[in-house]
């Protein structure tokens, strides 16, 4: 009986029928869709970082011999062991450290380096790769969020394609109380009528739920094949293979699944509390009590806006799905609009604004050293060339006693106050790192120029700046004196040895770098010296980089066509004999133009998906919520109540439901900004400027109007149907 029931129901009722399995249909696509585009987004991620800082987790360097090594491959938690053989050195040994579980890396590796007798700075984490696991440092108070942003995001839209689903059912079983409630009373048990429900649900969603899971994976290739053909000419940009785990397709089938059996079991568990004849006399129409008044829209509309109140607060359960749906789809439209404009602003101070005067041609030699590079005269003569510097990049440290600490930084409370470091000696002197930047002669004799020093060969040129981190931040730092002027040289170390090493005059002390493309440690003592000085002590320095670097600058108005010509005549000169890695400014520049018009787009066509999830959630149940009121409506008629007067209800109701998700969103919106902000370091004002405000007004127009368009079709329906036939209409089909 019941099967026959169903079948009947759903061929009778054939618009129902088809908007459940759209519904469902349009919400298994797309959570098919987003789960495997998020995948892919993060398999991608990891590759790229892999390929530019490699895979390692957490890393030692030390005088590090066979029975060490040993003793980190027998720790219960580490898989496997490498030495890096490129950076370890005669004195110094680089173990790369892999573990079973990355997330008790930051318990793990301390106890290795105490079991090795090694001190605690030779340990050194891939936080970049560690938080794309979410692993985070727990002593970092400010850790990286992006996936944590990303994954909330998707979590908050796959609430909302959810909803579409329970929204559809909602609609349609809400109206069908009063049938069951008859069934019940001839004898129907709440078991034979969930048997019933549970029929149609699988007759109408197990075909959508599966077509739209298939059509979700073959969308997001297509979306990866698309990103690849758009992005085929950005600059070092690594091709993205598209890659599907099982394990998605069962997460989005078993949502799907599950949400049908939950939005089936709603209505119930409702008829199941009903005695029959409760069921009978739950009609369509709204159960309205004297005690629910709106006082607010009472006193702004009058009756109407009291009845529309009332309404909306005896139906508030079903508009909750609505309410919600819609909320969730404009808090993620919205929080990726803000998101996009903090990170295009940031990316102009990080980068382009900072360094687009110092470089417009870079080159890096591979594996060459500075002083086995012959070749700068000649790139020196290059047409097009205005200005030209080959530097080589060691890292030494130098010991910093306390009274050798500026004045202002003494004021702060010395190094121990800024950075949180202690004595190495225990008797007041700090070893600071110190980066050593080794200029050709001739760059470093134009340095020397430009800060108004004296130009001399046998000597370093001190930056001496510390970053005031207390009275600062990083978006917008203040440095102060490192260290007092007073000292004619300076003693450079080796990293973790107390040797000395070399003692070398210092020339001058200055807050003006060369103008390189580089960013030096905020704490640290960064040292300039000239390549003849260089291939003096060159030997007695292990820390030193492979590569070679030139900075190029072109005519004060090269053009794209004139700095190519250039990179080509650099590369056709100096890569006859090295293996090198050229990019230009400009070239640099419309690459990541292009990248991010490519980012936007998805993203917006990602924000458009948000918000037809939550349209079509208004959409469908303000509709269904309209036809749902023809008892109502005809009671209210009967008293009195014009038609004029149930438009302006109609109106009231609109502004209610499209308003209440505004109200929710717009506040939580601005927290998000806030934190958001707080945690980048821009001055408010900045981000206000480039405030998403066209986009989410837009949006939130859209919402109205939609409303708007969902109360005047089911209105107008309403007003055309016989409503004393309503009144008496009990057919089950």
């Amino acid at each position: 009986m019941w099967k026959n029931y169903s079948v009947s129901f759903i061929k009778k009722n054939r618009a129902s029928s088809i908007s459940i399995m759209v519904a469902v249909l349009i919400a298994s696509l797309f959570l098919s869709f987003l789960c495997s585009a998020y995948y892919n987004g993060w398999i991608y991620e990891v590759e790229r970082i892999v390929l530019e800082e490699g895979d390692w987790q957490g890393r030692i360097v030390g005088e590090i011999d066979n029975e060490d090594l040993n003793t980190i491959r027998n720790f219960p938690n580490v898989e496997r062991v490498i030495v890096n053989e490129e950076l370890s050195g005669e004195q110094e040994t680089v173990v790369d450290v892999y573990f079973h579980n990355m997330r008790t890396i930051f318990q793990d590796m301390p106890l290795i380096i105490s079991e090795l007798g090694i001190e605690e700075n030779a340990a050194s984490y891939h936080l970049l790769l560690l938080s794309r696991f979410l692993i985070h440092d727990p002593q970092d108070e400010e850790p990286p969020l992006l996936i944590t942003f990303y994954l909330i995001v998707l979590v908050i839209v796959s609430l909302s394609l959810v909803l579409i689903i329970h929204n559809s059912f909602a609609v349609s079983m809400h109206a069908r109380i009063h049938q069951f409630g008859i069934f019940s009373s001839i004898g129907a048990t709440p078991k034979q009528i969930r048997a019933c429900l549970m029929q149609e649900a699988a007759v109408l969603c197990a075909g959508p739920i599966l077509l739209g899971s298939l059509l979700g994976i073959a969308i997001s290739y297509g979306v990866i094949q698309a990103v690849n053909v758009t992005a085929a000419n950005v600059s070092g940009r690594h091709e993205a293979v598209w890659v599907y785990h099982p394990l998605i397709f069962v997460v989005t089938i078993l949502v799907s699944v599950l949400t049908v059996l939950f939005s089936v079991w709603i209505p119930v568990k409702k008829l199941s509390r009903l005695t029959p004849l409760e069921a009978i006399r739950n009609t369509d129409g709204l159960q309205l009590k004297r005690k629910r008044n709106s006082r607010m829209l009472s006193l702004l509309f009058g009756m109407e806006g009291e009845l529309a109140g009332n309404a909306l607060k005896a139906q508030q359960k079903a508009l909750r799905t609505s309410t919600l749906s819609l909320t969730l789809s404009f808090l993620g439209f919205a929080m990726i609009l803000c998101f996009l404009s903090l990170s295009d602003i940031s990316t102009r101070h990080t980068y382009f604004e900072r360094y687009q005067d110092v470089w417009d041609v870079m080159v890096t030699v591979k594996d060459t050293k500075i002083e086995d590079f012959g070749r700068t005269e000649e790139l020196r003569e290059l047409e097009g060339v205005r200005d030209l510097i080959v530097y080589q990049k060691a890292v030494g440290v130098s010991p910093i006693p306390e009274n050798w600490q500026s004045e202002e930084l003494t004021a702060l409370g010395g190094l121990r106050a800024l950075v949180g470091a202690t004595a190495s000696d225990g008797e007041g002197t700090w070893l600071a790192k110190a980066p050593i930047v080794v200029l050709d002669d001739a760059g470093f004799i134009k340095y020397c120029e430009q800060i108004g020093v004296t130009s001399r060969l046998d000597g370093t040129v001190m930056l001496n700046q510390i970053w005031d981190s207390l009275n600062s931040n990083f978006r917008y730092p203040k440095y102060i004196p490192y260290v007092k002027e007073n000292q004619e040289t300076i003693v450079l170390q080796n990293t973790g040895k107390w040797e000395e090493i070399t003692e070398l005059p210092v020339l001058a002390y200055t807050r003006e770098a060369p103008v390189l493309r580089e960013e030096y440690d905020n704490y640290a003592l960064v040292q300039f010296i000239p390549l003849s000085l260089w291939k003096k002590i060159a030997g007695q320095i292990e820390d030193v980089q492979a590569d070679t670097y030139i900075r190029v600058l072109a005519g004060e108005e090269a053009t794209l066509t004139e700095l190519n010509a250039l990179e080509e005549d650099i590369s056709r000169l100096v890569g006859q004999e090295h293996e090198i890695v050229s990019e230009n400014r400009i070239k640099e520049k419309i690459s990541n133009d292009d990248m991010i018009k490519g980012f936007k787009l998805m993203i917006g066509a990602f924000c458009s998906l948000l918000a037809f999830i939550g349209l079509a959630n208004v959409f469908s149940n303000a509709l269904g919520f309209l036809n749902q009121r023809k008892r109502e409506f005809a009671q209210y008629m009967s008293v009195g109540l014009t038609p004029a007067g149930m438009r302006k209800m109609f109106c009231i109701e609109a502004l209610v439901i499209a308003g209440r998700p505004l109200l929710i969103t717009l506040p939580l919106t601005a927290i998000f900004v806030a934190f958001a902000v707080t945690a980048s370091h821009l001055e408010p004002k900045e981000f206000l400027v480039e405030a998403p405000v066209v986009p989410i007004a837009i949006f939130s127009v859209a919402i109205f109007c939609f409303v708007a368009l969902a109360y005047y079709i089911g209105g107008k329906r309403l007003l055309r149907c016989d409503l004393i036939e309503a009144l008496r209409n009990d057919s089950i089909v």
